[in-house]
């Protein structure tokens, strides 16, 4: 989406005769792509429906505090990311559990999901992604699956493209041992 049509969109988003629309359209254009990446975080699909009707939620309720400093993608994207963190710290609390041992009962309960459709090589490397420390998980998948440039990533982690590129080239280092190793 080009920046004149995002800010053409922002602004529909922002008047009330038209944020209706507006927002139908926004869920139309965005909602695959957070789809995935909140699906890249927390592996259940039921959980991942759930958790992008809240960002949307959020997103429509916060729309107004909207300024423009990012792109809208990369303001949805932080939102989607806090609200799958927050989902699986919560969770994780819940059942008394660390976020490590949650992070292993997600990948035992992809074997059983219909919706996982990986074979046997996938499931090994939603493994060894689980064995990532959060941030090395996060920046790992958005690079390796969603397929975002370094540039996009440190917009929307408001970090530095440095720091983004260490943390990938080290998480995919660990992997390649983990994988070797299992």
């Amino acid at each position: 989406m080009s920046q004149n049509s995002e800010d053409q969109l922002v602004k529909r988003l922002q008047n009330s005769s038209t944020s209706h629309e507006a927002f139908r359209e926004l869920i139309s254009l965005y909602k695959e792509r957070l789809y995935w990446h909140i699906r890249n975080m927390v592996k259940s699909h039921d959980d991942t429906d759930d958790i992008l009707q809240n960002t949307f939620v959020k997103v429509y309720k916060n729309i107004a505090q909207f300024k423009g400093d990012s792109k809208l993608y990369s303001w949805m994207y932080r939102i989607a990311t806090n609200e799958s963190i927050t989902y699986l710290n919560n969770k994780a609390r819940r059942l008394q559990i660390t976020s490590e041992e949650m992070q292993n009962q997600i990948i035992d309960n992809l074997e059983s999901d219909v919706y996982f459709e990986g074979d046997q090589i996938q499931l090994k490397l939603q493994k060894a992604i689980a064995t990532l420390p959060d941030k090395q998980q996060q920046v790992f998948n958005m690079k390796y699956f969603e397929e975002l440039k370094y540039r996009e990533m440190a917009e929307i982690l408001e970090t530095s493209e440095g720091a983004l590129k260490a943390s990938y080239h080290i998480a995919s280092k660990k992997i390649e041992e983990y994988l070797k190793s299992n």
